[in-house]
């Protein structure tokens, strides 16, 4: 099955493109070759860049800080699992601490250092990496692979509290939801909310499904429409029907 999902809210796709974003950091700067650590280090730019626009840390502390409350009130419960309440529990408050601990603006001692600054600034410019614009970093990238591999791990260390903290609040936010079997005629789909609000939308299709879901949502309605997949143009809406599974998350 592939999984097609669609934020609601500006929080909720800032956390889905920072665990996209820590997902591909952590699998470039894994691998041992000078090219893949570069993408590293772009990446790490563009979570710095994402990062920085809002009041990330204080936003996931307040969440995090709910969902401990929501938590606790299922104390004694005999249909909760005391260890699994209080695994839960443990990992929420670890990763607040680690939140609150952090000091400064998100990634400020990254803003502090000239080296990588110039570095970001030309890899805006398309080729503005070259050897002859970057000696400096043309002979990091030459460095042993450990050398940059530690370079990069103390770069993104000091940022890792919000990856865990998104970690948590987006599992449990996709753990909201049921997924219910839907059935698209001629490729559309409607469903009125009809009060009910939703800060995340997922669309799981059958690897083999050759079409694609275009999600748009408003305040009283979800429309999808299946698309087939074009590399040459516009893709058109398939005229068959398409099953699907549809999941609202909310938190």
């Amino acid at each position: 099955m592939i999984t097609y999902e669609y934020p609601l809210s500006e929080r909720v796709r800032t956390l889905l493109r920072l665990e996209d974003l820590f997902d591909k950091i952590a699998h470039f700067s894994a691998a041992e070759g000078p090219q893949e650590h570069h993408v590293a280090l772009t990446t790490l730019f563009e979570i710095l860049e994402v990062a920085g626009r809002a009041d990330l840390k204080f936003d996931l502390v307040q969440e995090l800080e709910r969902q401990r409350q929501i938590l606790l009130s299922f104390r004694n419960n005999p249909q909760i699992s005391e260890d699994a309440l209080s695994g839960a529990l443990y990992e929420i408050e670890q990763a607040s601490a680690q939140l609150l601990a952090m000091q400064g603006k998100i990634g400020h001692y990254l803003r502090e250092n000239e080296w990588l600054m110039s570095i970001k600034n030309r890899a805006a410019i398309p080729g503005g990496v070259c050897e002859f614009d970057l000696p400096g970093y043309h002979h990091w990238l030459h460095r042993d692979t450990v050398l940059r591999q530690q370079d990069i791990e103390g770069w993104i260390m000091p940022m890792l509290p919000i990856r865990d903290g998104l970690a948590i609040v987006l599992r449990l936010l996709r753990a909201s939801g049921r997924p219910e079997a839907q059935t698209a005629q001629r490729g559309a789909y409607q469903l009125m909310l009809s009060g009910r609000s939703a800060q995340l939308i997922r669309v799981r299709l059958g690897e083999n499904a050759a079409c694609i879901p275009e999600i748009s949502a408003g305040k009283f309605a979800i429309n999808l429409r299946f698309l087939a997949p074009d590399m040459q143009q516009r893709p058109k809406q398939v005229d068959s029907s398409v099953d699907f599974e549809l999941t609202l998350c909310n938190l």
